[in-house]
């Protein structure tokens, strides 16, 4: 700011010398217009000086979505205030949401959002719906091939689901999602709720979704996959 007034008294320092104005008056409000456009442009050259922090983006289900607890409890918000000094976290996280509609989502929310590490958390509601473990494969790598074409990291989070398709589909849907990130090479927390979906205090009524005292182990765990990537 006194940069801008000094340049602005030395504006009107001039107008004795300004004498292809017409008069004074027309000469004092060029040097006002010129403090308002110096007003205007110093934000912008202020920001280039700090460049916006990276994005990570989060695509996720109602596991990342905070459902059935308050959101700014939720392993998400908590881990935003973790990195808050270096990361930026887009949650796109959206309840119900499959591989599906996570493949379709996924170009828009590249081009829009430039992340740095893209959060993978997709598939359960596939699985609890029964759909073709091939179509989950499929579609999950296709997403890490979109994000890493974007310049993107990746980091999987696998899931379990209960055998209520039988026990061998359940156990292929877990293996499913070590099966894709060896064969793209991404980074995986094999199972995001190990050692708590054990835990009935952990867990909501419903015993599918965390409940408020599980979401700080979480972050942690998500957290401490994280780090080998930034």
């Amino acid at each position: 700011m006194q940069t801008l007034l000094s340049r602005y008294n030395s504006c009107l320092a001039s107008l004795p010398t300004l004498v292809q104005f017409r008069n004074l008056r027309h000469a004092r409000v060029t040097c006002y217009i010129a403090l308002i456009l110096l007003l205007m442009i110093t934000p912008l050259l202020s920001a280039s000086d700090h460049p916006a922090k990276p994005n990570i983006l989060i695509l996720g289900d109602s596991l990342s979505a905070g459902y059935g607890i308050p959101l700014e409890k939720s392993w998400v918000s908590l881990l935003q205030k973790e990195l808050q000094n270096d990361y930026h976290i887009v949650n796109a996280s959206i309840s119900g949401e499959t591989t599906d509609g996570g493949l379709r989502a996924m170009p828009a929310l590249l081009k829009r959002h430039v992340p740095a590490l893209v959060v993978l958390e997709l598939g359960a509601n596939d699985g609890l719906r029964g759909f073709p473990l091939g179509t989950i494969e499929t579609n999950l790598e296709k997403m890490i091939d979109l994000a890493e074409q974007s310049g993107s990291t990746i980091l999987l989070l696998g899931m379990r689901i209960p055998p209520n398709y039988g026990t061998h589909y359940a156990e292929a849907f877990f293996k499913t999602y070590g099966t894709v990130a060896e064969r793209k090479k991404v980074a995986l927390i094999p199972f995001l709720l190990d050692d708590i979906a054990v835990h009935p205090e952990l867990m909501q009524q419903d015993r599918l979704h965390p409940n408020e005292k599980a979401q700080a182990k979480i972050k942690q765990r998500v957290l401490d996959a994280l780090r080998p990537l930034f």
